[in-house]
């Protein structure tokens, strides 16, 4: 979509779907139009859906290198294993910190009761670059309960600080760059201002309905916003925004789950998950997914 100068936007991208068998799953970045957001090089959006007993996501073994996942659930649950050793179910308004570093493999499972009675599955996965300095640090896994992450509340507003800092509140979420990360729900006739402080910001309309300064937000697709101009978030009949960016960062390859400032980087993860050389999943060693010949993920010239 094409944006004018006056627009609070600096433009507008309309996500992929995919249709995963009882959820869909839109993914926003990374597009031909849009690589990143301040550190933000994968932002997907999934659900909300309701799944049948016996439905499940079953996400098998595989890799990441040099990139931190940002895993935050709305609603359901998603029980994490990773190579070292990290076991994690996550619940709403948590969330999960998986930093690849010089390389991880982990899973995202359904847990058995969900299994067994059916549920909501509604949330975002979001893959943040690491600075290049910090490319090859060791792996690192943590969780963040809901009860330990800030929340933000006005009249007819309420707002979880994910990562980074927000209206004087900073969540405990390790960040390796300057990163904003939010989850914005708004009653109807609510207002909110949105800080001009950070390099690069989008917002994502998941719920409701929503305008930046007037401007009518699109349900699912990523609005970038324009550098330096403070703005206003509001909703006339209520809404649920995920506010994201930061620091602006270097270019970045993606191919499929690899994350890197170098190509040659990418093409030995290749070469080391074929030859069997990462970690396996302690309690998920039987199954992997193979590496594609053609993945969904890459990075746009």
């Amino acid at each position: 979509m094409s944006i004018d100068d006056n627009s609070p936007f600096t433009m507008t991208v309309d996500p992929v779907s995919h249709d995963l068998g009882g959820f869909t799953v839109r993914r926003a970045v990374p597009s031909p139009r849009c690589r990143m957001v301040g550190p933000f090089v994968f932002v997907d959006e999934f659900g909300p859906a309701q799944l049948r007993p016996g439905d499940a996501m079953d996400v098998r073994p595989h890799p990441h290198i040099n990139l931190s996942t940002v895993t935050y659930l709305i609603e359901g649950a998603i029980d994490h294993r990773d190579s070292l050793g990290s076991f994690a179910t996550i619940r709403p308004g948590a969330v999960n910190l998986m930093t690849a570093g010089s390389g991880i493999v982990h899973s995202e499972r359904t847990p058995q009761k969900e299994r067994e009675t059916g549920f909501a599955l509604y949330g975002m996965q979001t893959w943040l670059a690491l600075p290049e300095r910090l490319e090859e640090i060791d792996p690192a896994f943590e969780s963040i309960a809901a009860d330990d992450l800030p929340i933000i509340t006005d009249t007819g507003i309420s707002a979880r600080v994910i990562m980074g800092k927000l209206w004087g509140e900073v969540a405990p979420t390790t960040c390796h760059a300057e990163t904003i990360y939010a989850d914005i729900a708004l009653e109807a006739a609510a207002s909110v201002p949105i800080e001009a402080e950070a390099d690069e910001r989008a917002v994502m309309l998941i719920g409701g309905e929503a305008s930046v300064d007037g401007e009518p937000l699109d349900l699912y697709a990523l609005h970038v916003l324009r550098p330096g101009m403070a703005m206003t978030l509001s909703s006339k009949s209520g809404a649920r925004v995920m506010l994201l960016g930061g620091e602006t960062m270097g270019r970045r390859t993606v191919w499929w789950n690899f994350v890197s400032s170098r190509r040659e980087r990418i093409e030995q993860a290749k070469e080391d998950w074929q030859e069997g050389r990462f970690p396996k999943v302690p309690g998920d060693e039987k199954e992997f997914i193979p590496i594609p010949e053609k993945p969904n993920t890459v990075s746009y010239p």
